[in-house]
C-alpha cells in the first residue's frame, strides 16, 4: 500500500491528517479508555490539542532543537506531546516508565533535556528525587492533572501548559504553523536511548527522514490502508511502535485504539476487534500456553477433533504456498475452521489480518502453529539504529524462522566473521555525544549490528545469535545460546529460560518456570507445597521438568544439550536490573547474582 501522500517530514504528516485528510472523515483518528468506555478523538480535536500543547511550550521558552523529555504509558497525550515537540523543531527524549530514577537521572543529563512530560504521581516522584541533579532542566509538566503536587516550582499540568498556549496563540497565531513549515528532512527528530544488556544507556540520534524512510519501505512491504484499525499496546517510547504502530497507521489513513493496560489487551481485542497489530513473541507464547492448557483440559474425543483440525490446517497452510490445494483439503479444512479454528480467532477478535512480531525472535514451532488455526505472524527484524526495520517477511512471501528479506531501501550483507551489516537512509547519525562508540558502529557507512546471521538459498535472512552471546565451551564447540533458549520457552511450564556454558563443560540453565503451570501439575499429582519457594524444591517438579527438557532438546546436537538446571523461585525483573525494557536478559547480572547456584551445577 502506498503512502496516502507523500511526506518528507513528521511535520508534514501532521498537516496532511489534520488539514486535508481528516477533514470530512467521521470516524475518529485515535481512540481510548475514558470510565471504561472506549472515547473517540477526532482529527480536529487531535489538531487543536496538539497545537495548544505546542504554543503553551513555547511560552516556556522550548524552542527549535531544544531536547523534551516523555515519560508516559500509551495515551493520546503521547502523541499529541510528540507532535508538538516536533513541530516546534525541538527534539524528543521518550523513556521508559519503568525506568529506575538513576537512569533518567543520566538521560536527561546526557541529553541536555529542559523540559519533562511526566504521566502521573509516581512518575513525578521519581522525577522530583533527582531534580536537583538535572542541570539542564527547567520545567516539568504533568498530564494526569489529579496527581499535581502543588509547591513545585515550574511544575505545570498539561492544561495549564494548554491554556498558555491558547493565550500564546492569540498573539502569535500563525507561530506553530510557520514552525512546522521550517522542518527538513535532515533534522534530528528525536533521541531514542537503547536500555542496553551492558553500560550506561546510549543516545540513538535518528533525524525525520531516518524514520520516514522505514515508513515508506513499510507501506511498500505490508498491504495497510484506511480500513485498518491498530490496537496498540507496545511502549510508544520505543522505535519499532513509535514507527510502525503510529507513524506507518497514520500515513496510511488507519485509525489506532491505545489498549488500557498490558493486562487488558485480551479484552480489549474482543472490544476493539483489530485487524492489525504490532506485538513480541511472548504475546504469542502466552496465547499459545492458555490455548494448550484449555486443550488438554478437553476430554479425549474433544482433544482428537482439535488435533486432526491442527494438523489439517498446517497441510492446508503448506498447499496454499505451493497455490495447489486439492478439493479433498479444501473440505477438511472448512470443517477444522467451523469446529475449531474461527473460535480461536474469535479470542483475537476475529478480524486479524496479520500480525506484525519484532523485538525478539519468534520461533518456528509458534508460528507455524498459529498459521494453521489462519492467524499469520510476519516476523521482522531491526535495531533502533536502522529506525528500526532492516528485514520483514511479507504478507505473499515468508517462512518462519527466519527475519524476511531485507526492505526495499536497505542494503544488507554478511561480514566475514558472519555479523549482520545495514546500509541506507534509515541508519542512524551516530550515538548522542559518544563518537567512540559510533565509529565502532557505523563504519565506512556501514551499520554493524553485532548480530550474527546468514541469507538462506531464497534469500531469507536468518538470524542465528549476538555476536558477544557465543559461547565458547571448554571442548572449543561454539553455541549461540538464543536458538536454545527460545526452543524451551515454547514450554508450558517454562516462563524464563538462561542458558549457562561458557568456557565451560557442559551447558546448564537457570529455569524461572510458569508458576501457575507447575501449581497445576503439583495440584493434579498431589504433590504438597506450601509456597513457591517449596514448590520449586520439589523432587517431582524437578523430575517433571527434566523430562520436559528431553522432550524439547531430544533434536539438539549432544554439546548443544542442557546437561543440569536450577528452577529459581522468582521471576528475573526488570527491577532487579535483571532484564532491560525491551525485555533482554542482562547475562552478566544474572550470573553474578546467581554465582553460587550456577557454580553448584557444575561441581
Amino acid at each position: 500500500m502506498a503512502l496516502l501522500k507523500n511526506f518528507n517530514t513528521i511535520q508534514e504528516l501532521f498537516i496532511f491528517l489534520t488539514e486535508e485528510y481528516g477533514k470530512n472523515l467521521e470516524r475518529p483518528l485515535l481512540k481510548h479508555k475514558v470510565n471504561k468506555e472506549w472515547v473517540g478523538i477526532s482529527y480536529s480535536q487531535f489538531r487543536k490539542e496538539t497545537e495548544n500543547i505546542a504554543l503553551g511550550l513555547a511560552s516556556l521558552g522550548v524552542k527549535r532543537g531544544d531536547r523534551v523529555a516523555i515519560i508516559s504509558e500509551n495515551r493520546p497525550e503521547w502523541v499529541y506531546a510528540d507532535m508538538a515537540i516536533l513541530g516546534l523543531g525541538a527534539i524528543d527524549v521518550p523513556l521508559y516508565p519503568s525506568l529506575t530514577a538513576d537512569n533518567v537521572e543520566f538521560i536527561l543529563n546526557n541529553s541536555e533535556s529542559t523540559t519533562i512530560i511526566v504521566s502521573n504521581k509516581f512518575q513525578l516522584n521519581k522525577l522530583l528525587k533527582i531534580r536537583n541533579n538535572c542541570r539542564f532542566l527547567k520545567n516539568i509538566i504533568i498530564l494526569n492533572e489529579k496527581d499535581f503536587i502543588p509547591g513545585n516550582k515550574n511544575l505545570f499540568t498539561i492544561k495549564e501548559v494548554q491554556e498558555r498556549g491558547a493565550d500564546f496563540g492569540k498573539n502569535n497565531p500563525y507561530y506553530f504553523k510557520e514552525e512546522m513549515k521550517l522542518a527538513k528532512p535532515s533534522d534530528l527528530c528525536t533521541i531514542i536511548y537503547t536500555s542496553g544488556t551492558t553500560g550506561e544507556p546510549k543516545g540513538v540520534m535518528l533525524t525525520h527522514d531516518n524514520i520516514v524512510s522505514n515508513v515508506r519501505d513499510a507501506l511498500l512491504s505490508f498491504p495497510i490502508d484506511k480500513t485498518d484499525v491498530f490496537l496498540s499496546f507496545l511502549p510508544l517510547c520505543h522505535i519499532f511502535e513509535r514507527m510502525a504502530g503510529y507513524y506507518t497507521a497514520f500515513a496510511s489513513g488507519a485509525m489506532i485504539c491505545y489498549a488500557e493496560t498490558i493486562d487488558s489487551v485480551s479484552s480489549d481485542l474482543l472490544e476493539i476487534k483489530p485487524t492489525l497489530m504490532t506485538a513480541v513473541p511472548r504475546l504469542f507464547e502466552r496465547i499459545h500456553s492458555k490455548v494448550i492448557k484449555n486443550f488438554e483440559s478437553q476430554p479425549a474425543k474433544k482433544q482428537k477433533i482439535i488435533n486432526w483440525s491442527l494438523e489439517t490446517g498446517r497441510q492446508y497452510a503448506q498447499a496454499k504456498k505451493r497455490k495447489n490445494i486439492p478439493v479433498s483439503l479444501s473440505l477438511k479444512h472448512a470443517v477444522a475452521n467451523k469446529l475449531v479454528f474461527s473460535k480461536l480467532r474469535e479470542k483475537t477478535g476475529g478480524n486479524i489480518r496479520f500480525f506484525i512480531s519484532g523485538g525478539a525472535a519468534l520461533s518456528r514451532d509458534l508460528g507455524e502453529f498459529f498459521e494453521a488455526v489462519g492467524i499469520l505472524i510476519l516476523e521482522g527484524y531491526g535495531l533502533t539504529e536502522s529506525s528500526p526495520v532492516i528485514s520483514a517477511n511479507r504478507i505473499d512471501n515468508y517462512k518462519f524462522g527466519s527475519v524476511g528479506k531485507p526492505f526495499s531501501s536497505v542494503e544488507v550483507k554478511i561480514a566475514h566473521d558472519g555479523e549482520i551489516l545495514a546500509r541506507g537512509p534509515n541508519i542512524m547519525q551516530g550515538y548522542y555525544k559518544n563518537k567512540k562508540e559510533t565509529d565502532a558502529t557505523i563504519i565506512d557507512g556501514w551499520l554493524h549490528t553485532g548480530d550474527i546471521g546468514v541469507f538462506d538459498a531464497e534469500g531469507f535472512l536468518i538470524i542465528t545469535d549476538r555476536k558477544k552471546h557465543l559461547f565458547k565451551t571448554s571442548a572449543g564447540k561454539y553455541i549461540a545460546p538464543t536458538p536454545i533458549e527460545n526452543l524451551f520457552l515454547a514450554s508450558k511450564f517454562i516462563e524464563q529460560f538462561i542458558l549457562i556454558g561458557d568456557r565451560r563443560m557442559f551447558l546448564s540453565a537457570l529455569i524461572v518456570p510458569d508458576y501457575e503451570a507447575i501449581k497445576e501439575y503439583a495440584d493434579s499429582n498431589n504433590i504438597p507445597y506450601k509456597d513457591e519457594t517449596e514448590l520449586v524444591e520439589k523432587k517431582e517438579i524437578y523430575d517433571m521438568m527434566e523430562k520436559e527438557l528431553a522432550q524439547f532438546q531430544k533434536n539438539l546436537a549432544n554439546y548443544e544439550r542442557v546437561r543440569k538446571f536450577a528452577l529459581l523461585d522468582k521471576p528475573l525483573t526488570l527491577e532487579g536490573g535483571e532484564i532491560t525494557p525491551t525485555l533482554k536478559i542482562r547475562r552478566n547480572v544474572i550470573e553474578e547474582r546467581y554465582k553460587n547456584l550456577i557454580e553448584g551445577m557444575y561441581e
